[in-house]
Order: structure tokens, then sequence, then C-alpha cells
């Protein structure tokens, strides 16, 4: 049995979350050596505002220090 945690940006459509889920599974099958029912793959989404790398936030980091605000568009560049 594998147990597998993806740690992506939230804001992915379940498209992709499906698409992930199956490219993982496949890859974790064939690595293995087991069966796609043994491999349970767990999706956890964090927010920019909750990451920081070097000592600063993500969020400030991508939106240039500007007043906070809740943009989809901008999710998507980190």
């Amino acid at each position: 049995m594998a147990y597998v945690t993806v740690r992506i940006n939230k804001g992915n459509s379940i498209e992709r979350k499906r698409k992930l889920v199956k490219a993982v599974t496949d890859a974790l099958v064939s690595t293995l050596d087991t069966k796609s029912e043994y491999i349970t793959v767990h999706i956890e989404e964090i927010e920019r505002e909750d990451l920081g790398i070097g000592g600063v936030l993500q969020y400030d980091k991508n939106n240039n220090k500007r007043e906070d605000r809740d943009d989809r568009d901008d999710r998507r560049n980190w």
C-alpha cells in the first residue's frame, strides 16, 4: 500500500486534479509493481498567503506588496 500527499496551489480545476491523481497513481504502479487500488493520493491545496520562501510570503512577492485582494488569476503565477 502506498500513500502520497501532493501539495499544489489552490485554484486548480477538478479536471487537473483528476489528471494529477491518475499520473501519480500510474507512476507508483509502474515503479512499485503494484495495483492501482493499493495507491492512495491525497491532494492538499495551499494558499499563497500560507507559504513563505526566503522569509517572504509568496502572496507578497507576486503581488509586489499590493493590498490584500482575492484575485484568482494571480494565484497561478507562483
